[in-house]
Parts: structure tokens; C-alpha cells; sequence
């Protein structure tokens, strides 16, 4: 079975949810604040003949992810993926972020996601098979655009994350595995211009948008692969290594909203 954060609202996680789901796995939904949302989005799961639960809770809340778990082993009994979906993003001026700006960010995107890969790979040492734990970062920690300081502290800790976890968790259980997908921009903000979508798109090698069914797709390989641990697999469309038109291209914050998923 398959437990992924941040999947109540109608964002990647839930596609990556309903990717598991048609892959035949049993969904744990995880929502704090939609979780009207991940009601609906439950029932219809089950409609389809997919079993399927909610834990509901702030990931960065220090007891939630053991508390989750726990939910999880009492009506599965074990838990064989964990997708850390569940994240915050927000852009302001450098001269103006605040602590308040940065613990926000870091408690979401690095704390909680450290406290269910924790929980969730503590629980799969006693798997025979063992388990898979993915986190999510971001492609533009390799090259950060300006109005996001405070976003990209948090997401960048999210890859060195990842290979501490493949360690302290192989060490336990050989079978667990510890990837992280870097996505590029896959979830156009509805209020994008069709100029700044199309230059978006110019600003990717393959001169496509992406789509969350990119990133679920990656996600159900990095979960069904036995020989791949400690990976930062980018989804970005060659982002990471082609610049494009550069910095000026991506600095109007209208534009910088269709960069996130």
C-alpha cells in the first residue's frame, strides 16, 4: 500500500495518488486543511475498487507522522511507499522575508517530510520486502531564480535528505530505498497568460509542458525498482541543464507561479 502526503487537494499528489491507485496498490490519502477535498476524492477511489483511507494533520506537527502510521500498519498492516507530496511555496523580495517566511517553509517542505520518510521507513525495516520512500524537491535548486530565497533553503536540503535516508535506512533494512524526484514546472497556475505558458514551455529542452502524470509516472518507477536507492531523479524536461533565455525570462512573479507544482 501507498501512503501520499499532500494528496486531499487537487494537486500532484493526488495524481500521484491515482497513479498507485491504477497500479493496484491500496492509497492512504493525507490531507490537513482540504480534507472536504480528500473526502470526495476517497469515495470516489473506492467507487473504482480501490481500498482507501485519510489521516488528516500538518506534516510538520511533531507527532503526526507516527500517529499516521501507526493508523496505517492498524488497518493495512504495513506500508510499503511513502510519497512526500504534501508542501508549501511562496515568493517575496529578499529584503523582505521574515523568520516567520522561513521556519513556514522549512517546517513543511524539509521538517515534515523528514517526519513521515522518518516514521514511514522506521516502520518498513520490519517488511521482508522492505519499502520505498520518496521525497519531492524542486529542479531550480540547481539554478535558483530570483523571489524564492526562503523556498529554496527548505527544498534544497531535500536531496542531501534523500542520501542520508538511503544510508540510515538500507543500514537497517537492505530493501528500503530513499529517491527524490526534482520536478520541473508540471502544474501551470490557472491564472498564467498564454504568453508566459508559452515561454515557459520555450524554456524546456523538449519545448513541451510537463504534467503531474510525469511526475506520478516517475514516482510509481522510483517505487518498483530494487536496484535504485539515493537518487534526485529531475522531471524538468532538461530544465536542470539548459538555461534558456536565463533569469530575466523567469523574474515577473506572474510568471515565476507556473514554475512550482
Amino acid at each position: 500500500m501507498a501512503w501520499i502526503t499532500g494528496s486531499g487537494a487537487p494537486r500532484v499528489g493526488r495524481v500521484i495518488a491515482e497513479e498507485f491507485a491504477l497500479a493496484g496498490y491500496r492509497i492512504v490519502l493525507h490531507a490537513n486543511r482540504s480534507l472536504e477535498e480528500a473526502e470526495s476524492f476517497q469515495r470516489e477511489l473506492v467507487r473504482k475498487g480501490t481500498e482507501a483511507m485519510i489521516v488528516q494533520g500538518a506534516v510538520q506537527d511533531g507527532s503526526f507522522a507516527r500517529r499516521s502510521v501507526d493508523l496505517i500498519l492498524s488497518q493495512f498492516g504495513q506500508l510499503d511507499v511513502c510519497v512526500n507530496a504534501a508542501a508549501v511555496w511562496d515568493w517575496k523580495r529578499l529584503e523582505d522575508v521574515t523568520v516567520d517566511d522561513l521556519q513556514h517553509q522549512f517546517e513543511v517542505n524539509t521538517l515534515g517530510s523528514f517526519l513521515c520518510s522518518q516514521a514511514a521507513g522506521l516502520a518498513m525495516v520490519s517488511n521482508s520486502h522492505g519499502g520505498s520512500i520518496i521525497l519531492i524537491g524542486d529542479w531550480a535548486v540547481a539554478r535558483p531564480y530570483p523571489k524564492f530565497s526562503s523556498y529554496f533553503v527548505g527544498k534544497g536540503a531535500i536531496e542531501s535528505m534523500t542520501r542520508s535516508l538511503a544510508v540510515e535506512l538500507a543500514f537497517r533494512n537492505p530493501s528500503i530505498r530513499v529517491n527524490a524526484i526534482l520536478p520541473g514546472p508540471v502544474m501551470l497556475d490557472p491564472s498564467i497568460s498564454t504568453e508566459a505558458a508559452e515561454r515557459i514551455r520555450d524554456q524546456s529542452l523538449l519545448k513541451r509542458h510537463g504534467t503531474p502524470q510525469d511526475v506520478a509516472r516517475a514516482a510509481l518507477f522510483l517505487a518498483e525498482q530494487p536496484f535504485i536507492t539515493g537518487v534526485c531523479l529531475p522531471v524538468d524536461g532538461g530544465r536542470t541543464i539548459y538555461s534558456g533565455e536565463g533569469l530575466d525570462a523567469v523574474a515577473h512573479p506572474t510568471f515565476l507561479k507556473g514554475l512550482h507544482s
